[in-house]
């Protein structure tokens, strides 16, 4: 009678870390598979726009952080693309953004390991203390179910929308649905975004670039209180470092939440280049004193949006003044980002894992999920610890360190060197 194979490690989801789990995975002898319902890797697809880049360092791939000899690096893929002084002639750090999902791509064809076009419906915990996952094809239909030690939870976040509004009319859609249904959005007579992010802004430049051709009224608004950059000095971005997030974990809950509120800009503002791009823009509309049709308004918060005479009415509220106005809009793009969620598949598990006050994981520095019994077979989350961790847990940079972090534990051994103190230059705490 054979006996049935435990695989060393189940990886549910492949957006880009888990992807660089899979290759960083190549130097030990752990046996794994990887699951995601979507037929290919696809990282964004509504926001892979000609002109936009990474808001990170080429370095920022999937291992060269933690292995730059690694043949899965960005550097490689160049040479095996015969792409090298393509990209040396450049001279830019920070790649397009077509290029980093073809990349991506690369290494996924490369890695027989990873399955797409299945989804991950159910993990439960089998008497020996094994994951008993079952996964379904989304093709055919058929289930099937694997038992792994270990399994690492890399779904990512998904769009955020706010309740309130209602979402019955196609002519309402969020920032990750944009290249899908601009052409929509080029037909309509008035088109307006909310929000005050990098996707925002990137969406506002890609219609404002083509409305000459179309004529539609643009508008922008978004309740912050500007049209703010990110935070992008050398000294700001060695918060994305190990560093940093080894300070941050040992931070009391209430003062982690306390700091994330205030490093929005870390994160959540618009690029120098992309600000630049727009006023440049509107600037040269403006010549002889025209007037671009565009209206852009911060401080101003969508609080309705109702079907009104073949529009979209909005009700809008100004917060310093506490006013209040209605607009009409044939298009809505809601640029609201991204948030964190606990997907339906760790119901089988729930009662196992250990949950704090908020609803959210116990996420130990480790990156290992706190549970209710101690075993040696874990459930670890890339991507999902932002509330533990701090702002580098959605970062590119700290993927490979994170992922190596987790690799060691799978393997039982220092497969790979980690560097978590003296990577900067500042000092967190006392």
């Amino acid at each position: 009678m054979a006996v049935k194979q435990i695989l060393d490690v189940i990886g549910v989801g492949i957006g880009p870390f888990n992807l660089g789990l899979a290759a960083l995975l190549e130097k030990t002898e752990c046996s794994s598979l990887f699951f995601d319902k979507k037929p290919q890797f696809d990282w964004h697809p509504g926001m892979l726009l000609e002109g936009t880049t990474l808001q990170v360092p080429f370095l920022a791939d999937a291992v060269t952080m933690v292995d730059p000899t690694s043949r899965f690096s960005y550097l490689n893929y160049l040479h095996m693309q015969k792409r090298l002084y393509h990209f040396y002639f450049l001279e830019k750090f920070q790649i397009p953004r077509n290029e980093y999902n073809h990349y991506c791509r690369w290494i996924a064809e490369q890695l027989p390991q990873l399955q797409f076009g299945f989804e991950v419906e159910n993990i439960e915990r089998t008497e020996q203390g094994y994951y008993c996952v079952t996964v379904l094809s989304v093709e055919t239909g058929e289930r099937k179910i694997y038992e792994t030690k270990h399994v690492v939870l890399g779904i990512g976040t998904r769009p955020f929308l706010p309740e309130k509004f209602n979402y019955e009319s196609d002519r309402i859609f969020h920032s990750s649905q944009y290249r899908n249904k601009r052409d929509d959005a080029l037909q309509a007579k008035s088109v307006t975004i909310i929000g005050s992010g990098q996707s925002a802004a990137e969406i506002f430049y890609d219609l404002l670039s083509m409305q000459p051709d179309h004529s539609f009224q643009l508008s922008w608004f978004t309740r912050s209180k500007g049209f703010y950059p990110m935070e992008y000095s050398k000294l700001g971005l060695e918060h994305f470092s190990p560093d940093y997030t080894k300070y941050f974990y040992q931070l009391p809950n209430e003062k982690k939440r306390t700091a994330l509120k205030n490093q929005a800009l870390l994160y959540k503002g618009i690029s120098f280049t992309t600000i630049a791009d727009i006023y440049d823009l509107l600037y040269e509309r403006s010549v002889g004193n025209c007037k671009p049709n565009v209206h852009l308004q911060a401080l101003t918060e969508l609080v309705s949006i109702e079907e009104w005479n073949d529009q979209l009415r909005l009700s809008l509220y100004q917060h310093e003044q506490e006013s209040s106005k209605q607009v009409d809009s044939d298009v809505v793009i809601l640029a609201t980002g991204y948030h964190p969620f606990i997907p339906d598949c760790l119901k089988g598990i729930e009662g196992l894992i250990e949950w704090d006050e908020n609803g959210q994981l116990m996420i130990q520095e480790d990156y290992k999920v706190k549970t209710k019994t101690d075993s040696e077979h874990h459930l670890f989350v890339q991507n999902g610890e932002l509330h533990t961790h701090g702002i580098g847990a959605p970062d590119l940079g700290l993927g490979a360190f994170r992922s190596a972090t987790i690799i060691n534990q799978l393997a039982g051994k220092e497969v790979y060197k980690i560097y978590d103190q003296n990577n900067v230059f500042q000092q967190f705490g006392m």
